[in-house]
């Protein structure tokens, strides 16, 4: 049975294809996006209906290269607008500097980066950041093996992880909120940019444990479960109540797009971020993340319109327990 949103996706093609019937396909401007597979399901629910609304008139790709790979993407001018979990890096604001790219940067919701193990464990329904640092800090690799060298009590199995690659901003945000420092991580566990690929490998190996953003658990919530987070007082569940009251942490974070300030001129890059920020509470609900204030989106616009470019975000950190009401007071910087 079709969903809401498949049925938006069919009625795309449907315009898609009768655009190519009468030929004027190759005449319709394009919004080209890429980056974060976390940021995507919201991007792509935008972009679907945005090319409903515009019946075909305007095609927007969005790709998964990862925030990192997105942003390599952004810096060569090659996409208008780039998915992100995390701010721009340091390193990357230097390369869209050399390349002569500004870009606008937007918070479009949080979310709650999520550990999960399969439903048959029973012996790590909460787990402390602690614990987490011992299973992906450097020096566990190929010493930290089995569960029951993490806590005593936990089983003498072997623990398979998985976890998104280097590229993917939730690595980087993951490692610096857990281990201390961005991309900071041992290398022996199942990588992937492909977060289902993750999910399948946690609901098929009862001794598996992995991380990825909460659209993916929530979607996949019957084959996998959502491990408490204890950061020193009990463990805490991802929700949007934890997220909210901000006692999910230090894994609720907020993501977020960026826009090239060249791009930002065509008409059909304007419309397709008014209409993004005009539909991201109602979208953003729908595909399972945590809508930002009204006041937040009004204020993308604001920095839009007025093509007010950089980041607020001191030396592109990665935005860990950040207040986005009171950041977003600062003036950007490139």
């Amino acid at each position: 049975m079709l969903n809401s949103r498949h049925f938006k996706a069919l009625t795309i093609l449907i315009f898609l294809h009768t655009s190519i019937s009468i030929g004027a396909v190759n005449a319709s401007p394009i919004v080209k996006i890429d980056g974060s597979s976390t940021v995507f399901p919201i991007t792509e629910a935008v972009a679907e209906d945005f090319q409903i609304a515009k019946r075909g008139a305007v095609r927007v790709t969005v790709g998964i290269s990862g925030t990192g790979g997105g942003f390599k993407k952004f810096c060569r001018n090659e996409v208008d607008v780039v998915n992100a979990s995390r701010p721009i890096t340091a390193s990357e604001m230097e390369v869209c500097k050399q390349a002569g790219i500004q870009y606008i940067e937007m918070p479009i919701a949080f979310d709650a980066l999520t550990v999960v193990v399969n439903p048959k464990n029973t012996w790590s329904k909460t787990v402390t950041i602690e614990e987490l640092k011992k299973i992906w800090e450097p020096v566990a690799q190929g010493k930290i093996t089995h569960w029951n060298q993490i806590n005593p009590a936990w089983p003498d199995k072997k623990i398979k992880l998985y976890g998104p690659g280097a590229d993917s901003g939730t690595f980087e945000y993951f490692t610096e909120a857990v281990v201390g420092k961005a991309k900071s991580s041992r290398g022996d566990y199942t990588a992937s940019e492909d977060d289902n690929v993750l999910v399948q490998g946690v609901a098929s190996d009862i001794y598996a444990l992995g991380f990825f953003g909460f659209a993916y658990y929530i979607e996949n919530s019957k084959k996998i479960n959502a491990v408490a987070i204890d950061s020193g007082n009990g463990g805490v569940l991802p929700s949007a109540v934890t997220v909210e009251n901000t006692s999910y942490k230090p894994l609720s974070r907020p993501v977020f797009i960026y826009i090239n300030v060249k791009s930002a001129e065509r008409p059909e890059i304007q419309e397709f971020v008014n209409f993004y920020m005009k539909n991201a509470p109602e979208l953003v609900a729908e595909v399972k993340y945590f809508p930002l204030s009204k006041e937040i989106y009004n204020l993308n616009i604001e920095h839009f319109n007025k093509r007010k470019a950089g980041t607020v975000f001191n030396e592109g950190t990665s935005g860990v327990n950040v207040k986005l009401q009171e950041i977003l007071k600062k003036d950007p910087r490139l």
